[in-house]
C-alpha cells in the first residue's frame, strides 16, 4: 500500500466523484482514478461502487474511512511538528557579563524579537561560572575561552579596553591641561583609579588593568561594571 493513496481515497468520498477529487487534490482525472485501482488492488476490496451519478463508498470503504481520516490527521500533524522545529520558537537562556548586557545585547533584541515572534529570551548577567551542560544557560558570551566541556564556541569579535575618567576629573589632573602627571615617569601619579576586586582579577579587563597600571593598587574595587560606572 502506497501511504498517500489514502489521499485520494478521502477526497473521492468527499467529492463524490473522480472530476471533483481531481480538482481538490490538483491532480489529472486519470491520476487519480489510476491511484484509486492502485490501493483497490493493494487493499485487496472495492472502496467504492461506481455509478452514473458518481462514487459511493462501499460497506468495506465506509469502514476504512474513519481509519483513512486518522491517517491524514497523523500526517497533518507531522507536517505541523516539522513546520514548528524549522522556526524560532520558545525560551532561550542567555547567559553573560553585564557591561555586555546591557548596552550591546539588549538592545539587539528588538530586531531579533520583530524576526521571530515566538521567541523568549531570559538574560542572565554577571560573570559567575555557569554549566552549559547542567543546562544553567543555553548559550553564552564570555570575555574568556571556556577550558573544558563539550562546546560549540565561536569568535564574536575583538574588545579593547581603556582608562576612562569623567569629565571633570580628567579636566582637573595635573593642574587642570587634563595630562598625565608631572612628577618623574609615573604618568598617573596622584590618580585614583576604580578597579576589580579580588574575585574578578581574572577577567581579561581587570589584568589588563593590573598591567596598565603596573600594580598601582585601586582606591576602589567593586564587583559590577555598573558600580564602576557610577563611582566614576
Amino acid at each position: 500500500m502506497q501511504w498517500d493513496d489514502a489521499r485520494i481515497f478521502l477526497a473521492i468520498a468527499r467529492a463524490g466523484s473522480l472530476s471533483g477529487a481531481s480538482a481538490a487534490l490538483g491532480l489529472g482525472v486519470a491520476t487519480v482514478s489510476r491511484r484509486l485501482d492502485r490501493l483497490e488492488s493493494a487493499l485487496s476490496m472495492p472502496l467504492f461502487s461506481r455509478h452514473q451519478s458518481g462514487y459511493r463508498l462501499t460497506a468495506d470503504g465506509q469502514a476504512l474511512l474513519a481509519p483513512a481520516e486518522a491517517l491524514e490527521q497523523a500526517a497533518q500533524a507531522l507536517g505541523d511538528a516539522a513546520q514548528s522545529q524549522a522556526q524560532v520558537a520558545g525560551v532561550v537562556r542567555l547567559a553573560t557579563a553585564e557591561n555586555l548586557a546591557n548596552p550591546l545585547i539588549a538592545p539587539s533584541l528588538v530586531p531579533l524579537f520583530a524576526r521571530h515572534p515566538g521567541l523568549r529570551v531570559q538574560l542572565v548577567s554577571g560573570v559567575q561560572t555557569l554549566n552549559l551542560h547542567r543546562r544553567d544557560a543555553d548559550l553564552a558570551v564570555r570575555m574568556t575561552q571556556p577550558e573544558a566541556g563539550h562546546l560549540t564556541i565561536r569568535r564574536l569579535g575583538t574588545l579593547g579596553f581603556g582608562l576612562y575618567g569623567s569629565a571633570g576629573y580628567v579636566q582637573g589632573r595635573a593642574g587642570g591641561n587634563g595630562s598625565a602627571g608631572t612628577h618623574g615617569s609615573d604618568p598617573f601619579e596622584g590618580d585614583a583609579f576604580i578597579g576589580w576586586d579580588d574575585s574578578h582579577a581574572h577577567l581579561p579587563a581587570a589584568r589588563w588593568m593590573a598591567r596598565a597600571l603596573r600594580g598601582r593598587p585601586c582606591r576602589l574595587e567593586t564587583n559590577t561594571l555598573s558600580a564602576q560606572l557610577a563611582a566614576a
